[in-house]
């Protein structure tokens, strides 16, 4: 609970590397997730090179972090691993959360920088990352250890809350 409560966006980066092991258990966070009929129709891609984080900052236009960033992930899905049209979309939400709360518990921030459904960031990123037809990027989460301090603040809103009907 400590991981998902404190979590906050964080936008700034110290210079310091993240291992590849730690890498790999966001991975295994993202793949954790829950999805529509089991199919995990998630494909990942790890950026480290930093002339293709520049390059997404041309694509993107809110992902700057990304030149501070040590790694990011591209969160995508594969309609081709679909039994039910459209779920990759939340399942690949979920892919995406997961590695959030995981880069929080590991002391790392990180930031979902939102590609779908738009059809210029999708376009660009296709192209610039070389994918295949069928798969379409979702997010990107830059990743790094964090250079800012945010505010945790309760969002709970009781309000909100609605028993057997609105």
């Amino acid at each position: 609970m400590n991981a998902i409560l404190t979590r906050r966006s964080i936008r700034k980066y110290k210079d310091i590397k993240i291992s590849d092991e730690i890498v790999e258990e966001l991975l295994k966070a993202g793949m954790a997730a829950p999805s529509a009929l089991n199919e995990q129709p998630w494909e990942f891609i790890v950026l480290r090179d930093k002339d293709v984080m520049r390059k997404i900052t041309e694509i993107h236009p809110y992902s700057q972090m990304l030149l501070n960033a040590d790694v990011a992930i591209v969160v995508c899905g594969d309609e081709a691993k679909e039994k039910y049209k459209g779920f990759w979309i939340q399942d690949c939400s979920a892919a995406t959360e997961n590695i959030l709360i995981a880069a929080e518990d590991k002391g790392l921030g990180a930031v979902w920088l939102g590609v779908y459904p738009l059809e210029d960031r999708i376009n660009g990123l296709k192209q610039l990352l070389n994918l295949p037809s069928g798969v379409i990027p979702l997010s990107i989460i830059p990743i790094g250890y964090p250079d800012e301090d945010k505010k945790v603040e309760t969002r709970f809103k009781r309000e909100r809350i609605h028993f057997d009907r609105w």
